[in-house]
């Protein structure tokens, strides 16, 4: 098998310029949350393009490729949508311009997450001139609304499109390094119930503010004391948001609301969370609320799921993991950094909420995610399109 390795190294050079133009064209197709019709559109060209054995968009706006039509299954996954470009002023270069330039393309999403649906279109187009034949099927998804709420997009492919991999590769930005987890995340609101009364007494009402600042007190203790795992690092709890409510500017606030991030480390789940939340509002007249996100798909589909995103963690001997670190040693001769992102990904759905496997690999320095002057270098991407399609080949034994 050394020489498909050498042979898809070769493949992947040869077509450096092919998946650069890929993704600039892709940046420049703005795509928020959905709203991501046009770029779906162009991926999909960009895959029957290459040469893919069937490329459909499903009902959430998914667009799926297929390769090979085997019993196992190896899903590999980027989503499409990106969070908006931010203040003007911040960014170089126009950020949607995809210019490729000093052996970068640039741009909004060309790290988090373009790059990598970019590069695995050109995987699907080095299987396909191999004339790969494994006993296995190549699902790509260039997948919609992570950026509002990871996961949702695979909590369809399983359900509704009822696609379940044996194995998941995110391509979210890992600097070329082998991730094999991330801490979970949830949201949570704290609700609080005061009474009213004229400002100008005070002691006649029940100030919800001040009730909500006694409690905020007390996750700022918190933070300080959760859990730390050895690998994940430390959960974190923080206020982002403060809503205070009152009959007037001159009455004793009788409504207040926090709005948390939780972020879960190894062995922290939701009801653990809820739990601490609850104990620091004891008492009170408060409660803890875990929210759920609903929204409407680009392609008028309504769907949703509570937000809540489980941490998932894959043991460095996992048999995914050491093939992720075998296709990465046959293609470039060493063995990978294996590391963890810090922020989430659809991992959250296929492995820690399904159990499947799942390992990460993508384009891209993830500390360029969400900022300006985005831009990734196209040797990430020349290194990725290779790694996809040598998976491939080792995941089908």
């Amino acid at each position: 098998m050394e020489n498909i390795f050498q042979k898809i190294n070769e493949l992947s050079e040869k077509y450096r310029g092919y998946t650069a133009a890929n993704l600039s064209n892709l940046v420049k197709i703005k795509s928020l949350s959905m709203h991501e019709r046009e770029v779906q559109i162009e991926l999909k060209r960009q895959m029957e393009e290459a040469g893919f054995d069937e490329v459909f968009i499903d009902g959430m706006g998914n667009v799926i490729g297929r390769i090979g039509h085997g019993k196992k299954i190896l899903g590999v996954d980027g989503h499409m949508d990106t969070v908006d470009l931010g203040a003007a002023q911040n960014w170089s270069f126009d950020p949607l311009g995809g210019v490729i330039q000093d052996g970068f393309v640039h741009g909004r999403g060309s790290v988090d997450q373009k790059g990598g649906p970019a590069a695995f279109v050109t995987s699907g187009r080095i299987l396909k001139e191999l004339g790969f034949d494994k006993d296995i099927t190549v699902y790509f998804t260039g997948s919609v609304i992570e950026e509002d709420c990871d996961g949702l997009c695979w909590k369809y492919i399983i359900e509704e499109d009822r696609i379940r991999p044996d194995m998941v590769i995110i391509t979210e930005p890992t600097n070329l390094n082998l991730y094999r987890g991330q801490r979970g995340r949830m949201e949570m609101e704290v609700h609080f119930y005061g009474r009213s009364s004229h400002g100008s007494a005070p002691e006649r009402g029940i100030n919800a503010i001040y009730m909500a600042s006694g409690v905020a007190l007390g996750i700022e203790k918190l933070n300080e004391r959760l859990a730390v795992d050895d690998f994940l690092g430390k959960g974190s709890v923080t206020i982002t948001e403060i809503i205070s409510g009152s009959p007037s500017l001159c009455a004793v606030s009788d409504y207040a609301r926090l709005h948390l991030d939780r972020r879960l480390t190894a062995g922290e789940t939701k009801e653990t969370a809820v739990r601490e939340i609850e104990w620091l509002i004891k008492g009170l007249n408060a409660k803890v609320e875990l929210l759920n996100f609903s929204g409407t798909a680009y392609t008028g589909l309504e769907y949703g799921m509570e937000k809540y995103y489980p941490t998932w963690m894959m043991p460095e001997e996992h048999e995914a993991v050491q093939k992720g670190i075998k296709a990465f040693r046959n293609l470039f001769g060493r063995k990978p950094v294996v590391d963890k992102w810090t922020f989430s990904t659809n991992g959250i759905m296929t492995c820690g909420t399904y159990g499947i496997p799942t390992i990460g690999f993508g384009p891209g320095n993830e500390v360029l995610a969400h900022a300006p002057d985005e831009k990734v270098p196209v040797s990430d991407l020349v290194a990725a399109s290779a790694f996809y399609a040598a998976c491939a080949y080792v995941v089908a034994g």
